[in-house]
């Protein structure tokens, strides 16, 4: 899917419509000191097999991709609800 790169939407902060820039959200990387991840790195010391069940077959044909829309007025961000895309291409203006 072909998305531009700036959109006409409604600013939370604004409270009117205005030109927003489109960004992709990117995963960060996990920290190591939050409790799930500590509870993982416990249970995989040592003997022992992978604590979750492997993922049997292709899994999910598509990811679901998630939108951040800052408003060029404010230059506040907010995030968009994902949606399942095979491909996501932001076309430049």
């Amino acid at each position: 899917m072909k998305m531009p790169r700036e959109k006409r939407t409604y600013c939370p902060s604004c409270k009117a419509h205005t030109i927003h820039e489109v960004l992709r959200v990117k995963k960060r990387k996990a920290s190591e000191l939050k409790a799930g991840q500590r509870q993982f790195r416990r249970v995989m010391k040592g003997y022992g097999g992978f604590p979750r069940p492997q993922l049997k077959g292709a899994g999910k044909p598509t990811k679901k991709v998630s939108l951040i829309l800052r408003c060029k007025e404010c230059k506040k961000s907010h995030s968009v609800e994902g949606f399942r895309i095979k491909k996501l291409e932001i076309e430049e203006a």
